[in-house]
């Protein structure tokens, strides 16, 4: 599917889902830029807008449309016999948290960026790209002047999507610190190293897309205009925010692990501690039974007329005072 947009210089919506034909006129306009958002494209559409209508670099368009697990931005300059004008091409990826399954589902979302055009490429709707694209349309907030200005607003938008992400995972960490203090049980192990598995990935997500995201605030691109590299820079420093707090979470886990496996211990401890306590007490019962169970015909106690009840009565007597024994020790 295309979804195509025209914008004035003043950031205002010209025109809306343009016919292709139209669109190679529309970029020769010095007054305007298009904004072409592709979204699931069939074959036919990703060659025309890539192969026909730009004649983007096939390094570029094979990066695109291929699965690409590293984020990443590269200037592409044309030489004296391309075609394709002056563009940055950008793999970056937004991310989304479900409790329920546990684990950071990422969609990539890719930018070719140009002096009068942007771009946008992704497999599924992305609710940065829709809410971009409804402030664009509305143009309360003058977003749409200039490419740069709406691709530092779609990435603002993925760094601003990963809080509730983040938001989500704080609250499963917390109730698995609960969980290992009160009810520690294999489930809880489990879940454990299921967390800590998917906060490494959002670290090694968030951690080369920062270093992307550090060349914009650099200023490292002709395309970006100078006075809008503070507001890239801004967003640079929110994905450092979340990277420093998935670095917390890892620390957390970590606790939350130490804190299992000394509950297990201490639980494993107190078990044989017990079984310890049981066996000891018993023992008195274990002497006398195993020495008047020998099968000797000379025992004198076997004679005795209240032999039975003094048998009796050194068991109890011993079985007693060692349990006032390890009462006393605060054993129990």
């Amino acid at each position: 599917m295309i979804r195509s947009l025209a914008f004035t210089t003043q950031g205002r919506l010209h025109s809306k889902d343009i016919e292709m034909f139209l669109m190679p006129t529309l970029l020769t306009d010095t007054n305007l830029f298009l904004w072409i958002d592709l979204e699931s494209p069939t074959a036919e559409e990703t060659r025309f807008v890539f192969e026909e209508l730009f004649h983007f670099h096939p390094l570029s368009i094979q990066d695109c449309v291929s699965v690409s697990r590293t984020p990443k931005v590269e200037e592409f300059s044309p030489k004296d016999d391309d075609k394709f004008p002056l563009y940055l091409f950008m793999v970056i990826h937004a991310v989304d948290y479900s409790r329920t399954d546990g684990v950071f589902a990422t969609s990539e979302l890719d930018f070719f960026l140009g002096k009068n055009f942007l771009v946008t490429y992704h497999n599924g709707p992305l609710r940065s790209v829709a809410l971009v694209e409804e402030r664009s349309v509305k143009g309360t907030t003058h977003i749409a002047r200039a490419p740069d200005r709406v691709a530092h607003n779609l990435l603002d938008a993925i760094v601003d999507n990963y809080k509730p992400a983040l938001e989500e995972l704080s609250l499963e960490i917390a109730e698995l610190e609960q969980e290992a203090l009160q009810h520690p049980t294999k489930a809880t192990l489990n879940k454990i190293l299921q967390v800590k598995k998917e906060v490494l990935h959002l670290r090694q997500i968030i951690g080369p897309q920062r270093e992307v995201l550090g060349r914009f605030a650099r200023g490292e691109f002709k395309l970006i205009r100078t006075h809008l590299v503070p507001y890239y820079r801004n967003v640079y420093d929110g994905l450092f925010q979340i990277y420093e707090s998935a670095q917390l979470y890892t620390d957390s886990l970590t606790g939350i692990l130490q804190v299992y496996l000394n509950m297990t211990s201490n639980k494993t401890g107190e078990v044989v501690k017990l079984l310890t306590l049981i066996t000891l007490i018993t023992t008195p019962l274990t002497m006398v039974g195993t020495w008047y169970g020998m099968n000797f015909n000379f025992m004198p106690e076997y004679e005795l007329r209240y032999g039975y009840e003094l048998a009796m009565a050194i068991t109890l007597f011993s079985t007693l005072a060692l349990y006032w024994w390890f009462k006393k020790k605060k054993w129990f």
